[in-house]
């Protein structure tokens, strides 16, 4: 029975192709085993010395200065990713990480909201994207979060190395949704698109989704205005000066906290946890988000108008009082249970950040540049797309079926089949 390292060789083949280069074709194997062997520091320096054939200077080149594309190895994770966990059942959940770190030289570096530390902090953010079948995660896409001291800095960005066509401001759903395309254009198969509120609560986020076909389930602020699905449009006449340009909704827009308070609540079971059964309180609603056009009200307040498609408005009452909402495009003969699973698979990607960091270190380069940092965090979702075959492999869980049709076909075609998104059954997997 052969070893994890002769198994690493083999499935590296498609990866080590795409390079088509024979030095490059060694180095790539190293960095991967560098990153999933024995050791605390998974940087370029304690690799190559546990390595002991590959030098650093050889392994430093590779990652950080070689002449080669990366974007023949991204198709590659992509197209294992589907064939491993994609499907019209699969979830892409979107979401970002932090990566501490101390000075201002690093690429991307500045003071920003750290999610993973609830606090502000010196690091490198980036957008992630997972792909997600059950409770078996494989990411899929990390791409870094400029802030504007950086686009506002061409000499700072040059020294970086970062790419003309990346020294742009971008905000991180606008990332995240590049960042779909170019998952959909590579044909991966997911149903439903997840999102925390910091992407759920972007208008435009929510309707870059809906534009491209796609169902999804976003969280929401508890403070975003919504509208009864039933709200009507008048147009009033003046009682003086000129006449109104456009219709007024016939009644007031309020909270999502306070559109479901007089919702029936129901306590409902997901999934299950480590010591039993998950359990929350859940209640939904059909609404129309106020993320239209603003207009002044009669009164003289400002507010945004009804937008044009109906959704769902979902809210989580958990144990320790603390209460969440979300928002799903998702039809409206949805069940609550169906809705309430959709909201809670977002966890997997957390899952995913952790075993980056602490098992492959994702957060370990010490690198300074664009094209280091993106080579290092694709090399590590390679290592980890590589042990989650192994982890399905050893349940019995074999590679699925071969694509037969592009992604835009799956990913739209969810939201006439609502029943897909009931929850899987799930075999433990061994952790990695």
């Amino acid at each position: 029975m052969g070893t994890w390292r002769d198994d690493l060789e083999t499935w590296l083949a498609p990866f080590v192709a795409a390079l088509g280069h024979k030095t490059r074709g060694r180095m790539c194997p190293a960095y991967v085993t560098g990153l999933i062997g024995p050791g605390d520091r998974k940087s370029v320096q304690p690799m190559a010395a546990r390595d002991g054939v590959v030098s650093y200077d050889q392994l430093h080149h590779f990652i950080a200065d070689g002449v080669w594309d990366s974007a023949p190895l991204e198709a590659a994770l992509l197209a294992e990713a589907d064939g491993l966990v994609g499907g019209d059942e699969a979830f892409l959940v979107i979401d970002d990480t932090c990566l501490p770190k101390k000075g201002d030289r690093s690429v991307g570096v500045a003071p920003q909201y750290a999610s993973s530390l609830g606090k502000t902090a010196n690091c490198q953010s980036l957008v992630s994207l997972t792909l997600a079948s059950g409770e078996v995660p494989v990411m899929v896409g990390l791409r870094l979060f400029l802030p504007e001291t950086w686009t506002g800095d061409p000499d700072r960005m040059a020294r970086v190395r970062v790419p003309e066509d990346r020294q742009i401001a971008l905000s991180k759903p606008e990332i995240a949704i590049a960042e779909i395309d170019r998952v959909r254009a590579a044909g991966v198969r997911f149903g439903c698109v997840l999102a925390d509120a910091g992407y759920g609560s972007s208008g435009p986020f929510r309707h870059a989704l809906s534009t491209r076909g796609l169902a999804w389930a976003v969280g929401l602020s508890r403070c975003q205005n919504v509208y009864p699905v039933d709200v009507g449009l008048i147009f009033p006449e003046a009682g003086r000066g000129r006449r109104r340009k456009y219709h007024l909704p016939d009644r007031a827009a309020v909270s999502a906290e306070q559109m479901l308070e007089g919702e029936k609540w129901r306590k409902l079971s997901w999934r299950r946890g480590t010591k039993g059964r998950l359990t929350c309180r859940f209640a939904a609603t059909r609404v129309r988000i106020a993320d239209g056009h603003r207009h002044r009200m009669a009164d003289g307040r400002v507010q945004a108008m009804p937008g044009g498609e109906e959704v769902w408005l979902i809210g989580e009452r958990r144990a320790t009082g603390e209460r969440k909402y979300y928002a799903s495009n998702l039809p409206a003969d949805t069940s609550l249970k169906a809705l309430a699973a959709a909201v809670k698979a977002r966890w997997v990607c957390e899952q995913a950040h952790q075993q980056l960091k602490e098992e492959l270190g994702l957060d370990h380069f010490e690198g300074r540049s664009w094209t280091g940092l993106h080579r290092h965090a694709l090399m590590t979702m390679i290592a980890y797309a590589f042990l989650q075959s192994r982890r399905l492999k050893a349940t019995g869980r074999e590679k699925k079926s071969p694509r037969t049709a592009p992604a835009t076909n799956h990913a739209s075609r969810q939201a006439s089949h609502p029943q897909r998104l009931r929850q899987t059954s799930t075999t433990t997997l061994p952790s990695l």
